[in-house]
């Protein structure tokens, strides 16, 4: 298991949860999964249970992969990110609403 750094898009669905006004949200989620194609599907499908629209993933990669890169992670991150992988899960970093 590995955890990747997702970015996902979504637009406005009933009962979403984002901000009035909002026209939709990017979602910072780190996700546990034996490969990307997992981590992604995985995580749409998350999202969707918990009423969101997802519309476009981009994936930044494995946490391996980014720390061999040089990429620097904080330590609240790298929490999160120990955290999805012992709990086996997808759990949203951040979430920044759009607005037109």
């Amino acid at each position: 298991m590995q955890v990747f750094t997702l970015l996902v898009e979504t637009g406005r669905a009933p009962d979403d949860g984002l901000p009035e006004g909002a026209t939709g949200a990017a979602l910072l989620c780190y996700a546990a999964a034996k490969d990307e194609a997992t981590a992604v599907r995985e995580t749409v499908e998350v999202l969707k249970v918990a009423g969101l629209s997802p519309l476009e993933v981009q994936s930044y990669g494995a946490r391996a992969e980014r720390e061999e890169a040089g990429e620097d992670i904080s330590e609240d991150d790298a929490a999160l990110m120990d955290r999805a992988l012992a709990e086996n899960a997808v759990i949203v970093a951040q979430a920044t609403p759009f607005y037109d």
